[in-house]
């Protein structure tokens, strides 16, 4: 493909719904100023929106400045929030909490349930047409290329080089751009942050899990949302559940789990099959049949792990590269276009002025924290450190509430956690959870990377019990695989492993406490695995079955992995997801 130095205006990586944002708004504002731009949009996967997963329940402020008559036009929608709930689920029933007690940050109703592979497919789609016959535009999208390493021309950047083909690497197959916007996971961006020092406070990771059933015809969830608390997260790691009832009779399950957790063996894919083998999601799927399965990570660390500084000489970072998922409201697919509305709007005025200067770019920064991306972030700055702070919260209380939902009352619950043990700590625990989710803190917050926190030797003091469920229903790793419909090409090398010998001493460690390493526990799509070679027991990895979330490299407790991206359109098709 790229034989030649090409050169752009504008280059993002990664087509997701931050990146189709800015070019759709950049578009807009040109198109009113008479401005000419070029620019490039390069993405890993074979078309548009099949690397993109997300549970995606989401406020429409944005696609609503963006297509204002996105109501009456054929914008892809599963359906409008009527009914949310968020319920704090026992082994055997649950409770939904009421409604007067939620922050409304939990409160759906009115959002728009998406699948969000669709949107971003159908804004690639959009563009293509509003860009079609305008001379002054020129817009290439490259589906099936990976941006592989960032080319630095001094203290800038200049721009990537790209990868098509397994056989790709020695070619100088580089793409230039006066401004080069990084929408990506931390593939690149993360070597944007490590170079210009952006982070003092290391970002944090959940990984979400997802599948989507085709419900029984007689059985319609459509319009209604849950978030859930406890089954079957008990060993203290933050997380939860989520349902989603979408149009069609189809059904969202999925789970998002941190990845600062204690426990070396979370196991993402099989905690949301224990999900599912709750009585209540046993009810729903009941006769259903699992139609698509994916997974992805998301950056929790919100306010406090964000960059020194949203742009460097060269480069802007967005959406999930910088990092703005607003945990305590769920919301990051909104803040993600935010992030690409205002950036366009900082790029059509470097169009304007002929500068792109750093100078010119720092201004998407003040941009972003006048918005309501910063307001959201700084009112819920504490929130995810108010769970990691207290461990009693998520490894004490919550059984306790759960035991009380099966067998007799959650008031009895929280009233047996006032009064039982200690009450005064007790109670000292509930009024400074309030107070941080409220904002009321002074100082900073300190996290660390979330392979620290795994504790080799952990042991989950409570465990779930699942007793009556059908078994057509769970599938196992190896099985769920095949829902994510992997393909690679012959050649794709996309995770690498630094020093062999450091995978065998890491192996031995969790060998000798009866324990997977958390590369092979965590990892999502059964890639990771112990060989046998002689007398060693060495890593391994199928590379064939990666859905590319990166989960492993976040857990490895010797940063000895990198996932890389895929190449020629390889890896998972979550389109539909």
């Amino acid at each position: 493909m790229l034989n030649e130095r090409i050169e752009y205006d504008f280059l993002l990586i990664g087509g997701g719904p931050s990146s189709f944002a800015l070019a759709h708004h950049l578009v807009n504002l040109a198109k009113k100023s008479n401005s000419k731009f070029t620019m490039a949009i390069l993405e890993k996967g074979k078309e548009f929106g099949s690397h993109i997963v997300s549970g995606a329940v989401s406020n429409l402020r944005v696609v609503e400045k963006i297509f204002p008559d996105y109501k009456t036009s054929d914008f892809p929608m599963e359906g409008i929030c009527e009914e949310s709930f968020f319920s704090v689920l026992g082994n055997e029933k649950k409770w939904d909490v009421p409604n007067i007690l939620l922050p409304n940050g939990l409160k759906k109703e009115g959002c728009a349930i998406l699948t969000l592979s669709h949107v971003v497919y159908w804004m690639y789609n959009k563009l293509k047409e509003k860009v079609a016959k305008d001379p002054n535009i020129q817009i290439d999208f490259f589906t099936g290329f990976s941006a592989h390493q960032i080319i630095f021309e001094g203290d800038r950047i200049a721009g990537v080089k790209v990868i098509e083909h397994s056989n790709d690497n020695d070619l100088d197959n580089s793409v230039y751009a006066k401004v080069t916007c990084f929408g990506d996971k931390g593939f690149l961006s993360r070597d944007v942050i490590d170079k210009y020092k952006l982070r003092d406070n290391p970002q944090i990771w959940s990984i979400g899990v997802k599948e989507v059933w085709q419900l029984d015809e007689k059985k319609d969830y459509s319009g209604k949302v849950w978030h859930t608390l406890g089954f079957p997260l008990v060993d203290g790691t933050f997380g939860g559940g989520f349902v989603y009832g979408m149009k069609d009779h189809k059904l969202t399950i999925g789970m998002v789990i941190s990845l600062d957790s204690e426990n070396p063996n979370i196991n993402p894919q099989q905690r949301l099959q224990d999900l599912k083998k709750h009585p209540w999601i046993q009810e729903m799927i009941k006769d259903g049949k699992l139609l698509k399965y994916g997974a992805a990570v998301l950056p929790e660390g919100g306010y406090y792990s964000l960059p020194k500084k949203f742009t460097v000489n060269g480069g802007i970072l967005l959406g999930d590269a910088l990092g703005i998922l607003d945990i305590e409201r769920l919301s990051g697919i909104d803040k993600g276009m935010e992030s690409g509305y205002q950036a366009a709007e900082v790029l059509h005025e470097g169009l304007l002025k002929n500068d792109f200067s750093e100078d010119q770019l720092s201004k998407y920064k003040e941009k972003i924290m006048s918005s309501f991306i910063g307001k959201e972030l700084k009112d819920g700055r504490y929130f995810r450190f108010a769970w990691q702070e207290n461990p009693r919260l998520l490894k004490s209380y919550l059984p306790i509430l759960m035991n009380s939902i099966d067998y007799s009352n959650p008031f009895f619950g929280f009233l047996k956690i006032a009064f039982t043990n200690n009450p005064i700590k007790a109670m000292f625990d509930g009024i400074r959870l309030k107070l941080l989710m409220d904002g009321f803190e002074s100082g900073s917050v300190k996290y660390k990377s979330d392979y620290q926190n795994i504790i080799p030797n952990f042991n989950p003091e409570t465990k779930i019990k699942a007793d009556e469920y059908v078994k057509e229903s769970i599938y196992s790793r190896p099985d769920a695989v095949f829902y994510a419909k992997t393909k690679y090409h012959e050649g794709n090398m996309h995770i690498d492993e630094f020093k062999a010998d450091v995978c065998i001493k890491c192996i031995k460690t969790y060998d000798a406490l009866g324990k997977d390493t958390p590369c092979v526990s965590d990892c999502t799509a059964e890639v990771h695995r112990v060989d046998i070679l002689g007398e060693k027991r060495m890593h391994g990895m199928s590379l064939e079955n990666c859905i590319q979330c990166r989960t492993c490299e976040i857990v490895c407790p010797e940063i000895n992995l990198r996932v890389r991206p895929t190449m020629e359109g390889s890896g998972p098709d979550f389109m539909g997801l």
